[in-house]
């Protein structure tokens, strides 16, 4: 991989992986993490159909073998047509077991349909039996300072309504529906219990550092074997893994809400090549001006997107943190608080192929036991291999 040499310089193939090199190293380090530190038989994922769940699999089976690897399947009531079919299917290429979790029962009784429809109903009363929506964000390269949410709505006899949400409707049915992935993590950890499995957690680079997941839903697991690649990168790899052709062709989708809905226009607002490249530039000091000139945008776009990513990225920091304790249970002089940037925020500690650590970034020794040191500061998760380190370090880190 080509390093950057000047803020002035940006050349979009700096993204690109050398595949069977990486994964390499990735699977070694699942091997170390799940046999070594975690002690773990195996690992169960939960595959959605998506290129990062599917991917994070095929890892797995790379590092453990297929028979150390469970498919969980949870699909319900508003999950897409071919969500069912494409898990399936990268399950049968990979040839690892699966169980089948239905979780609309479960998402019924805790009230997720209900509590969701009731808000939607404050802002559209007619909202019933046969209507379909999504939650969608305005247009990052607007340039509006102020990105509220709306909701759209198709109505049982196929009309189109779009409004925006006021804030305690959209935080309701946000809330609401994060019952969905957190049911599922439950249901992770049900198996994964049973067997002595560790949880894989399948957020890429992106999601991981702009926030895109559920605090103790899919947020959660024991190790995140993608949380360092770009989108780009994990199709990259995917690729070489040989994920199935029709998962690597599918659009990238929240699959949440009952109208199919793009990450693109729920989150993230930028397709994900050119939100990769901006986050990679950002992070190495580009101008947007360089930026711009290599992804087809303007300056004042690329500006846009990297205040959009400063934004994201100050949400994230209480998805990151952990519980906060009155005393530190390690000697002080383990723990200390990272000092923050400029712009408000924590430094990554970026780890791509062939690059150096960030600043202020250095892995950790292991201790005798073959394992890393840990912390019971409010570390907010620390992480060796690229993963974002958020307030706290340990011995320094």
């Amino acid at each position: 991989m080509n390093n950057l040499k000047t803020p002035t310089m940006f050349d979009v193939n700096a993204l690109v992986l050398d595949a069977p090199d990486e994964v390499r190293r990735i699977t070694n380090v699942i091997r170390r993490q799940v046999g070594g530190q975690l002690r773990r038989k195996g690992a169960v994922v939960g595959l959605s159909g998506g290129i990062d769940s599917s991917t994070a699999a095929a890892l797995c089976v790379e590092a453990l073998g297929p028979r150390r690897v469970l498919g969980v399947l949870m699909p319900e009531r508003d999950s897409a047509d071919d969500t069912l079919e494409l898990s399936r299917l990268v399950a049968d290429r990979l040839g690892i077991a699966t169980v089948l979790e239905d979780i609309s029962g479960i998402l019924d009784a805790a009230g997720c349909y209900g509590r969701r429809d009731e808000a939607i109903r404050s802002v559209f009363p007619e909202f019933g039996s046969g209507c379909r929506f999504k939650i969608v964000l305005p247009d990052v390269l607007d340039g509006s300072p102020y990105r509220i949410s709306s909701i759209v709505i198709e109505t049982s006899n196929g009309q189109t309504v779009r409004e925006r949400l006021p804030l305690e409707a959209y935080q309701t049915i946000v809330a609401a529906t994060n019952f969905k992935q957190r049911t599922r993590k439950m249901l992770e950890y049900y198996h994964a219990d049973r067997l002595n499995y560790a949880v894989v957690g399948t957020p890429n680079r992106l999601e991981y550092d702009q926030g895109f997941f559920v605090k103790n839903g899919d947020g959660s697991a024991d190790f995140k074997p993608i949380a360092h690649l770009y989108k780009t990168q994990v199709y990259q790899l995917a690729e070489h893994l040989g994920v199935p052709r029709e998962i690597l062709d599918r659009p990238p989708t929240t699959d949440t809400y009952s109208l199919p809905q793009s990450q693109e226009e729920f989150y993230f607002s930028l397709p994900y090549d050119k939100l990769d490249a901006c986050l990679y530039a950002k992070d190495r000091g580009v101008e947007p001006e360089a930026v711009a000139a290599a992804i087809g945008l303007t300056a004042q776009q690329v500006e846009w997107v990297y205040r959009d990513i400063d934004a994201k990225r100050r949400v994230a920091r209480y998805l990151h943190a952990a519980p906060l304790l009155v005393a530190c249970s390690t000697p002080a002089h383990e723990c200390e608080e990272r000092p923050m940037t400029a712009e408000g925020s924590y430094p990554t500690c970026g780890y791509p192929t062939g690059s150096t650590l960030a600043s202020g970034c250095e892995e950790l020794p292991t201790t005798a036991e073959g394992g890393y040191p840990t912390c019971g500061c409010p570390t907010g998760g620390w992480s060796i291999y690229g993963y974002p380190t958020y307030g706290w370090s340990i011995n320094g880190y």
